[in-house]
């Protein structure tokens, strides 16, 4: 069996995920990336959520009506546009040009609703990995490819999957191709209980993706499958008089402790090396709530930081906020 490490781009692969919806996934992607490339690092935004709201983000509404309605044809500039003929049996992965984006140094891949049939194909494609069907390993690592063509043509340092809200077979590939993952909770009840799905399922893939990759044919491409925890964001707290408000200080303790027990400890019997025991560590950041300027940032399509809204203070703090998490992911990730 080989895992044709060598095919596989030197660029750091990671995803903000937790499977529970409204943590603001997407909205810390573009913000965190955004810091990175302050720093000088060219950052790859995929967006693999088949609602699309990362391009939806990013780009113009016309501009994502028109990427939509060419991705199935040749003129098509989607990450579906680019899986595809691996999808239907008519070739290898197609070559996109990613989009350039108004925030230096970072581009986007953009996503596409036709991810949600990909997504069936890979469910059954998953079944053919386990015997050993070449087709199951190409579809399987298709989104991978295009990731690694992309990389090693425009030099990219960091890629961050946006991926939905949910523990399907996409984001199970996703994970499986990422370096790192980064997990964001909210100040509620609902985003705490979601970590012990998380933490369970992550440790499912994991283990499925090591027998599949010790049944697999030699010379051919294959996930790493070993996503490590880089650490956890905690947001959307509101802090008043320079105190988090009360009743959301227990929320906070309550995400470090369900990470540690959950996340952490479900990862390192697999591999101590997935997590790190440090409760220091484990925490990457906090994010309070922005309100006002998380919503300007998704609609003028820029990081908090440069909105048109709110005072210079306000973005000055989100700066600070972001590259402080940007730094720490430097650390952990070239370590």
């Amino acid at each position: 069996m080989s895992s044709a490490k060598s095919s596989r781009h030197q660029s750091k692969r990671l995803t903000i995920f937790n499977h529970k919806g409204g943590v603001g996934k997407t909205t810390l992607t573009v913000n965190i990336a955004a810091a990175l490339a302050a720093i000088g690092k060219r950052v790859l935004l995929v967006d693999s959520d088949p609602q699309c709201n990362l391009t939806s983000y990013l780009l113009e509404g016309n501009v994502v009506d028109d990427l939509l309605d060419q991705s199935d044809t040749l003129k098509g500039k989607t990450v579906w546009s680019a899986v595809k003929p691996v999808v239907e049996g008519t070739g290898t992965v197609r070559s996109i040009k990613p989009y350039d984006l108004s925030i230096e140094n970072v581009s986007l891949l953009p996503g596409d609703i036709r991810l949600s049939e990909f997504e069936q194909d890979l469910n059954s494609m998953w079944g053919e990995c386990f015997q050993r069907k070449v087709r199951g390993f190409t579809v399987t690592t298709a989104l991978s490819a295009v990731v690694n063509q992309i990389a090693s043509s425009y030099k990219i340092d960091y890629i961050f999957y946006d991926a939905g809200p949910n523990i399907g077979p996409l984001n199970r590939v996703i994970l499986l191709d990422c370096d790192f993952f980064i997990v964001p909770a909210a100040c509620d009840l609902f985003s705490v209980r979601a970590l012990k799905t998380l933490g369970h399922s992550l440790s499912s893939w994991i283990m499925d993706w090591k027998t599949i990759a010790d049944l697999a044919p030699d010379n051919i491409y294959l996930l790493p499958g070993k996503p490590t925890l880089m650490g956890y964001i905690a947001q959307r707290f509101r802090v008043y008089g320079g105190q988090v408000i009360a009743g959301q200080t227990r929320y906070l303790s309550q995400i470090e402790k369900h990470v540690y027990s959950d996340i952490v400890t479900v990862l390192r019997k697999i591999d101590p090396a997935l997590a790190s025991t440090s409760m220091i560590q484990n925490k990457l950041g906090q994010v309070k709530d922005f309100s006002g300027l998380a919503t300007s940032s998704q609609t003028e399509g820029v990081p908090i930081s440069q909105v048109s809204a709110g005072t210079a203070e306000q973005r000055a703090v989100a700066a600070r906020e972001f590259h402080s998490i940007a730094t720490k992911i430097l650390k952990r990730a070239e370590k």
